[in-house]
């Protein structure tokens, strides 16, 4: 089973975020949108796990003791460079416990010999990849400035930083990644209370 966990968003953030890609998908018509539906913030990607290994990762994520996360949605970028954008992502705005929610779980999982994370956690909301290109946020020796984005970026600097909306997230969840042409199916498998 292919594996993650994430805070959910609230609907009318999502809204938001849906009028906004109404308005700009348009100027980046080669590109791939993700579905707004699916949108979430990931905590941690555990990948592939054996079906025996799921009750053993909830019970890991039910012993962790963190408090509710204040996310505000807000501004762009693109991954790795505005220049050679591979990905074109909405920024959040969050106190230490997001930080400290994803390094938490990041933790446990490493507890479980799930391996650890070897970068900064970097909370964005992937609204794009450029076609044919890696959804990788890191660089690549084979990034060149490219067109995926170019259109859309003139327009966007014509315009304020987009304003999304806060939230207050009172729970995490565990979820299964499932993929298939049509792009990937994810399921809730358990959710966490966070204080």
């Amino acid at each position: 089973m292919r594996l993650f966990t994430a805070l959910d968003i609230d609907d009318a953030i999502r809204e938001r975020i849906a009028r906004f890609v109404e308005g700009v998908s348009g100027f980046a018509p080669d590109a791939r949108w993700a579905k707004l539906e699916s949108m979430h913030v990931t905590l941690k990607f555990i990948g592939e796990q054996p079906e025996p290994a799921v009750e053993q990762i909830k019970q890991a994520l039910t012993t962790i003791a963190a408090g509710a996360v204040d996310i505000h949605f807000r501004g762009y970028g693109f991954f790795p460079t505005a220049k050679s954008a591979r990905v074109f992502w909405i920024g959040m705005e969050a106190g230490p416990q997001l930080a400290a929610l994803a390094a938490a779980v990041d933790d446990k999982m490493g507890a479980l010999g799930i391996p650890k994370e070897d970068r900064a956690f970097s909370p964005h909301l992937t609204l794009a990849r450029g076609a044919g290109a890696s959804g990788s946020p890191r660089r690549s020796k084979t990034d060149a400035p490219n067109r995926n984005f170019r259109h859309m970026q003139e327009k966007l600097a014509a315009l304020p930083a987009p304003e999304f909306g806060a939230m207050t997230a009172r729970k995490f969840f565990l979820y299964q990644s499932q993929l298939s042409p049509k792009g990937s199916k994810y399921t809730k498998l358990a959710a966490f209370d966070l204080k």
